[in-house]
This record gives structure tokens, C-alpha cells and sequence, in this order.
């Protein structure tokens, strides 16, 4: 076969080929084409069914909602329905009041018009009667002169001096009566009147018994104290209570807190922390515990030197521990502990005077304002508390009747309740005591002697308890008992309106009469 043969053969084979394979690309691009038509209707059909189902929902919901609504609109219209008869009911009821409160008021007006009626007759009747009264009087009185002798004005001037002095006895006993049911209120007038005082005079204190000075040997110390973004002087008062004032007083900060004890372990601690140099929130709480039990130990010394000093013995540690604090304590400018110590030395001469025993007397006064170191932690007077705490730790009934009726708030059992009274107002009563100008305080003696002097009838007047009290000596002959409650109250108006003086200043009238003869 030549070649042109075989070229021949083989280009009608390859064309043999290509008419095959694009008759079987035709073929198979049909089916593509069947299958997707297929594909095609198959997802529209799907479409529409899922279109159906969800129109076939959104009816069923419709329905659902509207029925809900229905059923909301009936139960609205129940509960306007319920709401407006009852407002009806009420209307009705409230009309049914109104003609019986105007039947009533119509009756009432009927009863007011036949009552002024009367009222006017009886009126005229007693005008009529006075007329004859009048007559009858003046008649009287015509026949009275002519059997006395006396004329009108002498009688009438006779009679006026009778009723001036039985007024005026009339009136002080009135008064004695008065003073007598206005103790009764007494206590809730004399606690108003120790709030207006602690009002009007604390601020004059607050700034002296509730702040210690720290003096720093630099003012970058103040810097170091506070600390980066004030860590160090908030670690300080967490530590301790209290507040850190530090401003621009030079070389000073201030440490502020109405407890005692937790200003002085405060003020431990940020010495010893100047003195240290290292200031940072762990070794301020090393510094702190440190300075408590310092002040702990000091506060127990203190306890054992007071008992120790007064000899009483056998105390339970936890008496001597709030005996102790009382060192930080002042009143009115008064230190608690030596004042507790005084008391004490004064009650113990007092007893032994008496025949009583001393040492129990001592023990009394000593702890007679223990309850004032837990007044900061516990509501209620310092001489309940104290005498809760010393029945507590086993002190004997006379010691906390003792302790509590110091002042007056409970009954006196025994006669040592009275006694540790007596030391505790010697104490804090004599000049220089508490916080008081020794010139001011003579000055307002001479005052009160002067203005009771100044009464007639008054033969003698001493102030004593430091001006506390005034004693009037008058002359029995010239005033009666009744004169002397007048008497009284007059001398203290006058002294509440002459003299200015803190607290209370109580009028003692005494009068006596001695007869006196000699047996021969």
C-alpha cells in the first residue's frame, strides 16, 4: 500500500473519530441537560410545597392570634364590666350615707335651734335674778355698814388684804403642788436639756480629745507616709481605725479617732515607722501588731499600778485590762483614771469615818466608771455597763449596786452606793478638777451667795458641790413653809436670769426653829 493510501485510510479514520466523539459529547451533554431540567423541576416542586406548608402556618398562626386577641378583648371587657359595678355599688352606698348624714345634720340643726331657745330664756331668767340680786347686795350692804360702822372703802380695803394673804398662801401651795407633779416629767426634761448641752458645747472639745499630734522630723516624710497612689496611709488606717490627716501644717500629721485606745496604738505605729525609715503595707501591719501589744501592755500596767496604788487585790484581768484604758479617757477635761483613783482614796476615808469597811469602799469607787472604756462598743449609760461587767467578772452584788446607782439611775441597796456618789461628785467637784477657769469659778460662788443674800427674810446662804448648790438659812419668824417654796423658786428664776453657768444649780431653802433653856 503506498502512502497516499495510508494517509488517505488514516484521515478518514480520524474523521471517523471525531464524528464519534462529538456525537457522544452531544449525547452526553443531552443527558447533563435531562438530569438538570430534572434537577430543575424537582427543586421548584419542593419550592412550592414549602411555600404552600408555610402559607398553610402563617394562616394557623393568624388564626391562633386572633382567637388570643378575642379572648383578651372579652376578658377586658369582663373585668370593665366587674369594675364598673362596683364603682356603681360604691355611688349607690355612698348616696345611701349622704341622706342619712343629711338627716342627721337636718336633726342636729333642729336640736342646736330648740337649745338656743332655752338658752335665751334661761338668760332672761337669771338677767332678772341678778337685778334682784342687786338690790338685795346693795340693801345689804347699807345694813352691814350701819351694824360694822365701818364705811365700803374701809371694808373693802379690810377684805382686800384678808384675800392678798390667802392668795398668796393659795398660790405656794399651788406652786409646791406644780413643783411636785412636774417631777414626774423631770427625766425626759433633763435629757433634752444634756442633748441641747452636749450640742452646744462638744465642739469645743471634739478637736482636743479626739486627735494626737505626730511631730515628723521632715516634711518629705509626709510623701513616704502616703505612699504611691496613697497605698501606705490607706494600709495605716485599715490597720488601725482611725483617720490620717495630712495637710499643710508643717511638720505635723494627724491622727483622728473618737476611741482612745486605737488613736494611741496609731500613733505608735507611725512613730515607730518615722523612726524605721522602711514605710510599705507589709511592714505597716508588722509595725501595727507590734504597737498594739505595747499598748495593750501599757494598758494593763496602768490597771495594776491604779489597783495597786488604792490596795485592792484579786481583780479579774479583763477589769484590769478596761481599768487600764480608762487612761486615755477624759472628762470634761478630766482624766477617767485618776479621777477613778481619787474617788477612790476620798470613798475610803469616807467609809472608815462611818465604821465601814474601807477596802470595799475603795474597790467600789475604783470601778465606779469602768463602764466609761466601752461606751465607744455598747449603747447605754457608762453606770449600767460598768456594773454588768463587774457582776460579769464576779465582783459582789454591794460592789455593782455600787456601780450602778452612782448616779441615781437605779435604787441604793446598801450605803456604799451613796458613799462612792459623794467621792465621785468631790472629785470631779473641786476647783481645778475638770476644766474650769479658778476665777470664773469663785466669781460665780460670790454671784449666788449675793443674789440669795438679796431676798428679805434670808439670814444666811452658802454655795456648796462647787456651785452645784445653793443653801438659804431664813429667818423662821418672819417666813412660813409656804414663803420658803416661793422663796426658792424666786432665788433660782433670778439666778437662771443673771448668772451664765453649766449644767444645773440646785435652790435649798432650810428653815428651823430652836428653843433652847437651861435646867437649873
Amino acid at each position: 500500500m503506498s502512502n497516499l493510501q495510508a494517509g488517505i485510510i488514516g484521515f478518514v479514520l480520524a474523521a471517523l473519530g471525531a464524528a464519534a466523539f462529538h456525537f457522544l459529547q452531544r449525547a452526553r451533554v443531552g443527558q447533563l441537560l435531562r438530569a438538570a431540567e430534572e434537577e430543575r423541576e424537582r427543586i421548584v416542586d419542593q419550592a412550592r410545597r414549602e411555600a404552600e406548608a408555610a402559607q398553610r402556618e402563617a394562616q394557623v398562626a393568624a388564626r391562633d392570634e386572633l382567637l388570643r386577641q378575642r379572648e383578651e378583648f372579652e376578658r377586658q371587657s369582663r373585668d370593665q364590666r366587674r369594675e364598673l359595678q362596683a364603682a356603681e355599688k360604691q355611688v349607690a352606698a355612698r348616696e345611701v350615707d349622704l341622706e342619712k348624714s343629711t338627716a342627721a345634720i337636718q336633726a342636729q340643726l333642729s336640736e342646736t335651734g330648740r337649745r338656743e331657745a332655752a338658752a335665751k330664756e334661761r338668760e332672761a331668767v337669771a338677767e332678772r335674778a341678778r337685778n334682784e340680786a342687786e338690790k338685795v347686795a346693795e340693801t345689804a350692804k347699807v345694813a352691814i355698814e350701819r351694824a360694822a360702822g365701818m364705811s365700803r372703802d374701809e371694808a373693802k380695803a379690810a377684805l382686800l388684804e384678808e384675800v392678798t394673804q390667802s392668795t398668796r398662801h393659795e398660790a405656794a401651795k399651788r406652786i409646791r403642788q406644780i413643783e411636785e407633779e412636774a417631777k414626774a416629767d423631770a427625766e425626759r426634761r433633763a435629757k433634752k436639756v444634756v442633748a441641747l448641752a452636749i450640742e452646744r458645747l462638744a465642739g469645743e472639745f471634739v478637736a482636743e480629745r479626739t486627735i494626737s499630734l505626730v511631730h515628723l522630723p521632715t516634711d518629705d516624710m509626709k510623701g513616704r507616709l502616703i505612699g504611691r497612689e496613697g497605698r501606705n496611709i490607706r494600709a495605716i488606717e485599715a490597720a488601725t481605725g482611725v483617720d490620717l490627716i495630712i495637710d499643710d501644717t508643717p511638720e505635723t500629721v494627724v491622727v483622728s479617732c473618737h476611741n482612745p485606745v486605737r488613736r494611741e496604738i496609731a500613733k505608735t505605729a507611725v512613730e515607730k515607722l518615722i523612726s524605721d525609715g522602711r514605710i510599705h503595707p507589709g511592714r505597716i501591719e508588722e509595725v501595727v501588731r507590734k504597737a498594739e501589744r505595747e499598748v495593750e501592755e501599757t494598758v494593763r500596767d496602768a490597771g495594776q499600778k491604779a489597783l495597786f496604788e488604792v490596795g485592792v487585790h484579786g481583780v479579774h484581768p479583763e477589769i484590769v485590762r478596761l481599768l487600764g484604758m480608762l487612761r486615755y479617757r477624759y472628762s470634761y477635761g478630766q482624766n477617767v483614771l485618776m479621777h477613778s483613783v481619787e474617788a477612790a482614796f476620798i470613798c475610803g476615808v469616807m467609809a472608815a469615818e462611818l465604821g465601814l469597811n474601807p477596802k470595799q469602799a475603795r474597790r467600789a469607787a475604783l470601778l465606779h466608771d469602768i463602764g466609761k472604756a466601752l461606751t465607744h462598743e455598747v449603747e447605754g449609760s457608762h453606770a449600767l455597763i460598768g456594773a454588768e461587767i463587774a457582776r460579769k467578772y464576779g465582783e459582789s452584788a454591794k460592789i455593782c449596786n455600787a456601780i450602778a446607782a452612782h448616779h441615781e439611775e437605779v435604787s441604793a441597796d446598801t450605803v456604799l452606793a451613796p458613799l462612792v456618789d459623794a467621792a465621785d461628785a468631790l472629785s470631779g467637784a473641786r476647783p481645778g478638777a475638770r476644766r474650769e477657769v479658778l476665777e470664773s469659778y469663785v466669781r460665780r460662788l460670790d454671784d449666788l451667795e449675793r443674789i440669795s443674800n438679796s431676798f428679805d427674810g434670808v439670814e444666811k446662804s452658802f454655795a456648796i458641790q462647787a456651785g452645784r448648790e445653793i443653801r438659804i438659812l431664813v429667818e423662821p419668824g418672819r417666813l412660813n413653809d409656804d414663803q420658803c417654796v416661793v422663796l426658792a423658786r424666786d432665788v433660782a428664776r433670778r439666778v437662771e436670769n443673771e448668772m451664765t453657768y453649766p449644767g444645773q444649780i440646785r435652790v435649798t431653802v432650810i428653815r428651823e426653829t430652836r428653843a433652847t433653856d437651861v435646867a437649873r
